[in-house]
């Protein structure tokens, strides 16, 4: 099992393991110490992807409150 920091990995990078990780721990091979191991792991993981997924949140409503919020309508005819 891979043992990158966490804090370090892109969000995509991060969902693959966590993935990784609860399907081997699905397929019920792991033992004991290697589940728990795993479950740690697992949290860790997916405590970084809501973090991640919050801060994007919050940027996309920064941006929709500010200047940026009107890029997708059509530019008025002159």
């Amino acid at each position: 099992m891979d043992q990158s920091p966490i804090a370090d990995m892109k969000f995509e990078t991060a969902l693959a393991e966590l993935e990784n990780i609860v399907s081997s721990m699905e397929g019920g091979k792991l033992e004991l110490e290697a589940s728990i191991a795993a479950y740690r792991r697992g949290m860790a993981l997916m405590q970084h992807c809501q973090s991640q997924l919050a801060s994007a949140e919050e940027q996309i409503r920064i941006l929709e409150n500010g200047e940026f919020k009107n890029i997708d309508r059509p530019l008025e005819a002159e």
